[in-house]
């Protein structure tokens, strides 16, 4: 089935609802409104909500990936489906941190770990997406494509693209990890470094999507990537019974909210999700336009026009190069998605990333990237700040394994001991690092 035949889902504009039937039709006016110009649009689906419902709540159902609500996807035929079990993950309960709130702020929570770090294609959040873009680009016969990236995204897109037969231009930044670039590469996908920033990534993608016509990712607000994520607030539901009432994620441009969001909007009607969650979204110290954005209206009092009113930096240069996005274009959208759920943008201290990393993988045995530990981070930096509070129920995006860090992964080493004999070793007890690897945080 094309796309020519699709009335299974259409677009609508955010800004002026006009519609836009299918992805042929949103493809050939360059994935943006063809009366207003702007690139945010809603899917809307014809299948009755109620089977939402149907979906979450089947508990016979064996469900092994995200397609497992294939009927509010946009997609038409499930034989252009490329999956690698993405989107259905453990979501564990963090004790550790629960008993931390308690015993240093005497706040009672429940904190949970959404482990994207186990997604079978990349191990990262990025793979849900890929996994729609792959198969809608299938179904609609794009042979090329191309997108600006730090660098999860990139190695997503170059895996599941790769699957799909579809060729890939990646733009990355200068400063992207050297991990990012092999693994697009081992796919056999075009890597091209970019002398300069994100920015200046996304600049020269543009214009090579131009020169050579291929289609380009368009961003956070790309309804592949959007419809995509916001199952993770299906799954939450389904495994827990109910959605968190706090999510956590570590903020470059923000698809996560956006997508969160989106479900919301669909099934709101359904009665099964009282509300979206309270949204606190947390940059590295040393990249963090976003935040120092957010600080600055907050303290003004949110005067008229303060979304729009953002800094852009040059060339940032942070410790985690996967959120290192200086011009937050998405700022408008996300801030008001924050302001208007009662939650906050901060920043994470990159010095404590390690210390955080050593941690959860003490207490957990999880290994997370950096740009996760800057998560982590934000619940530690939340309860210090006094947002959050008694009875909250916390989601926190563990968004990346260490996969592609190996630099950040040498750093976590603390236990080694150097010997020249037997002698220079001892009986040993694991327990004795505890206090230790806590102390930064007390």
């Amino acid at each position: 089935m094309s796309n020519s035949t699709n009335n299974k889902f259409h677009f609508v504009c955010r800004n002026c609802k006009h519609e836009i039937k299918d992805f042929k039709e949103w493809f050939s006016y360059g994935q943006k409104c063809p009366k207003c110009g702007k690139n945010w649009v809603d899917t809307v689906y014809s299948q009755d909500i109620n089977k939402y419902e149907e979906l979450i709540f089947d508990n016979g159902a064996e469900v092994k990936s995200l397609w497992h609500y294939f009927d509010f996807l946009p997609l038409n035929d499930k034989k252009n489906i490329i999956t690698n079990g993405e989107g259905v993950i453990d979501i564990d309960r963090w004790s550790f941190l629960e008993k931390f709130a308690k015993e240093q702020y005497n706040i009672d929570c429940t904190v949970y770990a959404y482990r994207n770090d186990d997604n079978y294609g990349t191990g990262t959040f990025k793979d849900a997406a890929a996994t729609l873009v792959a198969s809608v680009l299938k179904e609609n016969n794009i042979k090329e494509y191309a997108v600006a990236s730090t660098g999860n995204v990139a190695n997503a897109f170059a895996r599941y693209l790769a699957e799909a037969g579809i060729s890939l231009s990646v733009f990355i930044p200068n400063d992207a990890l050297k991990a990012n670039e092999a693994e697009v590469s081992s796919y056999g996908q075009r890597v091209y470094r970019v002398d300069g920033d994100y920015a200046k990534a996304k600049k020269i993608a543009a214009e090579f999507s131009k020169k050579y016509n291929v289609l380009l990712s368009s961003g956070n607000t790309d309804p592949m990537r959007v419809e995509a994520k916001k199952v993770m607030l299906f799954e939450w539901l389904r495994m827990l019974g109910e959605v968190p009432n706090v999510y956590i994620q570590a903020l470059s441009g923000g698809t996560g909210p956006i997508a969160i969001n989106k479900a919301f909007d669909d099934v709101k009607d359904l009665g099964i999700i009282k509300q979206s969650p309270r949204y606190i979204l947390v940059q590295p110290s040393r990249c963090a336009p976003m935040t120092e954005a957010w600080q600055k209206a907050k303290a003004n009092n949110f005067p008229e026009g303060w979304e729009q009113d953002y800094p852009i930096y040059d060339n940032p240069k942070s410790k985690v190069p996967t959120l290192a996005t200086g011009n937050p274009a998405t700022y408008p959208i996300i801030s008001k998605i924050v302001k208007d759920s009662g939650g906050e943008i901060i920043e994470c201290d990159e010095e404590k990333l390690i210390d955080i990393s050593r941690l959860v993988a003490y207490e957990t045995t999880v290994r997370m990237g950096p740009a996760a530990a800057v998560a982590v981070g934000g619940f530690f930096d939340s309860l210090k700040n006094g947002d959050i509070k008694n009875g909250d129920r916390i989601m926190i995006n563990i968004g990346e394994g260490v996969r592609r860090a190996p630099d950040f992964m040498k750093e976590m080493i603390y236990t080694t001991k150097n010997i020249k004999s037997v002698d220079d070793c001892e009986n040993y007890d694991r327990a004795s690092y505890r206090d230790q690897l806590w102390k930064p945080f007390k």
